[in-house]
């Protein structure tokens, strides 16, 4: 769901600039009050978790589309809405300047659209309310059970409202070319399909950390979480395992169909499904000065565009981008906590 430049006109990418940017700072500003040390590396741990997670395209059967993990629900169960957002923008940042993954004057719509609803609503809204709550009743079985339910829901939730914004974004930007019911009617059912595919990944990461390290997810119920299974390290490490073959490995294997907003826009005629929109891809979208200036920063900085090696069709280029977008992606929310002073233990 990665908007490009063409999609938006530069007042509203202005626009969704801001807003993420007044979030960002909400972010920052609870998380300067945090002390829980252990979180710095859960975060580093989790926003490469993500990155590695975003390579992998699966197949939505019977449409011709794929989907991919946005993460938001994810972050936000494991760290906090504030912690999981500032995540989510190193995660759309690093894709965006280094791998061309996502327009960099859509990258403030982006960041709302696949992290503001993930972190705030579906942990505000859908996470803490069902985690706090009796459903299912008591005993470990009872929080997993309440982990899927709120993993699955707020998925689809946040996917969807994601994914509608998406609409109402690039009708506000004025291209006629997509009429806006038919746009909807188009975006929200492929997104329902992803979102509940998300949802299922994401309950099976947490349902492993709670089976780990019940402590590292927010509002567990503690007297009914039983004896962790792995240490902190442990649990840390096999989390960065899995990133890197996610990344470096199992992306080889992500689908090569068009995902659900590139699906929407273009169809995937060529495979026999639906044209849905038919629009040129070539030709499709806003010009601006704008989107020429973002364009050339991001040529100039993107070392690896569309997670590959440039002009090669080598596999190894998808498995080189998996796994240094992973370890830049820690590295940089791990300069991000200590600079910004996050998790750091205050005299008393």
């Amino acid at each position: 769901m990665h908007m490009a430049d063409a999609l938006l006109a530069p007042a509203v990418a202005g626009t969704m600039y801001v807003a993420s940017a007044a979030v960002a700072g909400h972010s920052i500003h609870k998380l300067r009050k945090d002390d829980d040390a252990k979180k710095l590396p859960v975060m580093a741990v989790g926003a490469a978790l993500v990155f590695a997670g975003q390579m992998i395209n699966y197949t939505i059967p019977g449409t011709g589309s794929s989907g991919h993990l946005c993460g938001g629900m994810m972050l936000s169960a494991l760290l906090g809405p504030q912690a999981g957002f500032l995540s989510m923008i190193v995660v759309l940042l690093i894709q965006c300047l280094f791998f061309a993954d996502g327009g960099l004057l859509a990258l403030g719509a982006n960041v709302w659209n696949m992290a503001f609803y993930g972190c705030f609503v579906g942990y505000y809204l859908i996470w803490r309310p069902i985690m706090q709550g009796k459903l299912f009743g008591e005993g470990k079985g009872a929080q997993r059970g309440r982990i899927i339910l709120s993993s699955i829901l707020g998925c689809i939730i946040t996917l969807q409202l994601g994914a509608f914004s998406v609409v109402l974004e690039t009708s506000l930007s004025g291209i006629t070319e997509l009429p806006f019911g038919a746009f909807v009617a188009l975006m929200q059912p492929i997104h329902l399909a992803i979102g509940l595919v998300e949802g299922l990944i994401t309950a099976a990461v947490l349902c492993f950390v709670y089976e780990s390290r019940p402590e590292l997810l927010r509002d567990v119920k503690e007297e009914t979480a039983g004896k962790a299974k792995l240490s902190l390290k442990s649990t840390i490490a096999v989390l960065a395992a899995v990133a890197l073959v996610v990344g470096g490995g199992l992306s080889l294997l992500a689908s090569s169909n068009p995902d659900g907003l590139e699906w929407a826009l273009f169809g995937n005629a060529e495979e026999g499904y639906a044209e849905n929109m038919g629009l040129n891809e070539e030709e499709f979208g806003i010009s601006s000065s704008a989107a020429e200036k973002a364009g050339e920063i991001q040529e100039s900085t993107s070392f690896l565009p569309d997670y590959a090696f440039p002009d090669s069709d080598s596999p190894a280029g998808t498995t080189v981008s998996g796994i240094v977008g992973a370890v830049i992606v820690a590295g940089v929310v791990s300069i991000v906590c200590l600079a910004g002073g996050f998790f750091r233990k205050r005299k008393a």
